[in-house]
């Protein structure tokens, strides 16, 4: 039975995971480790090289392990792969998925507490259980619970807003290219724009529905047919998204767009409505309950219309007030008429350079931007106490400043109006004092501070940490604030309430950074500081010039938490961002 690369390469990771939780020399550990890895990185099938008698020529292949590799081919098992699950249960291997947990402290819950599955040690995490064993404490406790919490929402199947866009866009441009459509969109939680995604839906207008259907199950990307009829049809691509297409006649696109974006509750509300009327709504029609007369709409303001409501934008459509508003208007108007759009942001408040961790110096990023239409950037790499390489110093900041005021120059002998300003994304320290000295922040155009470390602390510490740092009076914004990894961290867990306040109060803006992995502030929590008076930035923290792409998504936040142009400070011209920086 030939085996893949990669199936093989996960049998040797597996070994070396559990011979080190066995407590096995480190040597024997390393050389499976080493293998796995070489594994992957070959080239050619390892069943070829087997076949040829050329496993020798795979680094770190010898004598036993070509043994095991021949034997694994030969008859799909090993004898010694066998033996070492009997010996290491696989519950306890499992718990190297959580973050923070090697094999040495897997080994501990194991033998000390006798815990061998993700499930006994979520039970002994909640019971206090853990903090008794050595080099543990009710901090370690809480961050594997919030390991444990990430991988259930991993295991979820749920695709982040950044993964999923890219998708649903290829596969309606590819539609559009080769079926003959009036209309084609993606719906659902991902037109809603929602930071995670499930399956992706794709609706369609059309007279003849076959060419449509015909093209869709004969995507590049679909690897399995899950279901096509007339009307309908579900692949699997190639990295196991669910994708379902929907195929409806064009005089019905208003209803069956706005049916099948959502959200449930949303939709529910709209019913609700309609039922009062006398009316009965789904996804073709509003059809009279009296006479059973079917009105369809092309679009969906005139469905919104019908029923005495403002149009809503999908962004809103989540059953938080919208719909009360919507009817406050009445017919011919729009919910939030003023929310931000891309075309509203006017520069980028957060990048890093190679001066720390990016990937492009400080000219390229300014290029990069200016090619976007921005009117000016803020560099903002990383100061020396998050421990990142190059992280910069005073020393080093007064050096940047200089190839930043060279890089200005040239664009500006160029013609080209983009301001690149100087600032730092500064570390907030466990007690909540500042990475660099007063002195060294009041020169920087704008400063951002940003929590990346302990964001474990208590409530009531982690929160008054943020303030302090947010009460000096030079700074200016707080980056992602949570500190969140969608899918693998939880963020902090602040008083958002009192975070909020003392925001608005100081003045400092609150960041929604665009990073696919971060999206932080989330849609709730932008609104809620809204509603007290906090201004925010949408960046990008973009490593790459590419990555300033993203700030698509942080709009998107914007868009579902209510913002407008003037509550976003990088929305303002740069006279005004100008004097908003001076306001202490």
């Amino acid at each position: 039975m030939a085996l893949s690369n990669q199936q093989l390469a996960a049998i040797f990771q597996d070994i070396a995971d559990r011979l080190e939780i066995r407590g096995e020399v480190v040597f024997k550990v390393r050389a499976y480790r080493n293998v796995a890895e070489n594994i992957l990185a070959c080239p050619v099938a390892v069943e070829t090289l087997w076949r040829e008698g050329r496993l020798g020529e795979i680094s770190g292949v010898g004598k036993e392990i070509a043994k095991k590799i021949d034997e694994l081919m030969s008859t799909g098992r090993l004898a010694f792969y066998e033996r070492l699950r009997e010996q290491v249960p696989d519950g306890v291997v499992e718990m190297l998925r959580v973050p923070g947990i090697g094999p040495k402290r897997a080994a501990e819950f194991w033998q000390q507490l006798g815990i061998t599955s993700l499930v006994e040690l979520e039970e002994a995490a909640q019971q206090g259980k853990l903090r008794a064993l050595p080099r543990m404490g009710e901090k370690v406790e809480q961050n594997i619970l919030s390991g444990l919490a990430a991988l259930k929402r991993q295991a979820s199947g749920r695709l982040r807003l950044g993964d999923a866009l890219p998708i649903a866009e290829e596969i309606v441009a590819l539609l559009r290219q080769v079926a003959p459509a009036q209309h084609i969109a993606y719906a659902g939680s991902l037109r809603r724009g929602k930071e995670t995604i499930g399956d992706l839906d794709v609706l369609a207008a059309a007279d003849d529905p076959a060419p449509i259907i015909r093209a869709f199950i004969s995507l590049p990307r679909a690897s399995e047919v899950l279901a096509a009829g007339d009307t309908k049809a579900s692949v699997r691509l190639d990295n196991g998204v669910q994708v379902d297409l929907r195929v409806v006649p064009p005089y019905t696109w208003g209803t069956a767009l706005q049916y099948f974006t959502g959200s449930q509750q949303h939709n529910i509300r709209l019913r609700e409505i309609a039922q009062r009327k006398g009316f009965s709504l789904n996804e073709y029609a509003l059809t009279r309950q009296s006479d059973g007369t079917a009105e369809t709409f092309a679009d969906e303001m005139a469905l919104y219309a019908r029923l005495g409501l403002a149009w809503i934008p999908p962004e809103l459509r989540e059953d938080r007030g919208e719909i009360e508003r919507a009817l406050e208007l009445g017919p011919g108007r729009v919910v939030m008429p003023g929310l931000i759009t891309l075309q509203d942001i006017r520069g980028d408040l957060q990048m890093h350079t190679t001066w720390s961790d990016g990937a492009a110096d400080v000219m390229n990023m300014a290029r990069a931007a200016a090619a976007r239409g921005y009117d000016y950037i803020l560099i903002t790499d990383h100061t020396a106490g998050l421990g990142v390489v190059n992280g910069l110093t005073p020393e080093r900041l007064a050096q940047q400043r200089k190839e930043i005021d060279r890089v200005n120059a040239q664009l500006s002998a160029e013609g080209v109006k983009l301001r690149v300003l100087h600032g730092a994304e500064v570390e907030v320290r466990s007690d909540g004092s500042l990475d660099l000295p007063d002195e060294v922040l009041a020169k920087l155009d704008l400063a951002q501070i940003s929590l990346h470390s302990a964001l474990n602390q208590p409530r009531d510490q982690i929160t008054e940490r943020a303030i302090r740092a947010m009460r000096n009076p030079h700074v200016h914004i707080l980056g992602h604030p949570a500190g969140r990894l969608i899918h693998q961290r939880e963020g902090a867990d602040y008083d958002w309430e009192a975070l909020f306040r003392a925001a608005a109060d100081l003045g400092v803006a609150l960041e929604i950074n665009s990073d696919p992995a971060r999206l932080d502030l989330d849609d709730a929590h932008a609104r809620r500081a809204a509603e007290l008076g906090c201004v925010f930035t949408i960046s990008t923290d973009a490593h790459h010039p590419d990555a300033l792409d993203h700030m698509r998504l942080g709009v998107l936040v914007a868009r579902r938490a209510w913002l407008t142009p003037d509550q976003v400070v990088n929305a303002w011209p740069l006279p005004r961002l100008r004097r908003w920086r001076r306001r202490a």
